[in-house]
């Protein structure tokens, strides 16, 4: 059997009961026997951004966020849409990478679940793409109306998102 991959999974909601965190969750339970997922979720605990203080070393909270990216061969995004963009507490750790490469040429899954989500997931894309994560359109997923397809519990009920994380989830696998 071949080595387990590691994925880091990051929820851009800091809910506890989002629905991007439990499609997280059950992604992580579902390939489990292929992948590590390990889901960070401390994006509140981050500072906001500030380039004086993105200096060596930077503070302990963006070391920590920085080490787990650099030792993940994959990184997996789900996250809401908040106003018609990412929420704010996402892009401040995205805008933490900023200065590095950790990011560059690291395969990378973004899935968009909310209401509309299509401009969240167009600026999602945008971010990644300048911060030099390896992106396909393979492994790009927009779930709109979210709450319709997955229970509160978060399992998935609705057939073809089930299929489509399935999908997600083999093409990143095949990046990494």
């Amino acid at each position: 059997m071949s080595e387990l991959k590691n994925i880091l999974a990051i929820s851009g909601s800091t809910r506890k009961a989002s629905v991007n965190l439990h499609i997280l969750k059950h992604l992580a339970g579902l390939y489990k026997e292929r992948a590590r997922i390990t889901i960070y979720e401390e994006l509140d605990q981050l500072p906001h951004f500030n380039p004086d203080l993105d200096i060596d070393p930077p503070p302990p909270q963006v070391a920590r966020f920085r080490e787990l990216i650099g030792a993940a061969d994959g990184v997996l995004i789900c996250t809401p849409e908040y106003v018609f963009s990412m929420p704010g507490s996402l892009k401040n750790a995205l805008e933490w990478m900023v200065s590095t490469v950790i990011l560059s040429d690291k395969p990378a899954a973004l899935i968009t679940a909310s209401l509309s989500g299509l401009k969240a997931h167009e600026e999602l894309q945008l971010v990644m793409k300048t911060i030099g994560a390896t992106l396909s359109p393979a492994t790009n997923l927009l779930i709109q109306s979210p709450k319709t397809k997955i229970s509160a519990d978060g399992q998935i009920t609705d057939p073809t998102t089930a299929g489509q994380l399935h999908e997600l989830m083999e093409n990143i696998l095949g990046l990494i």
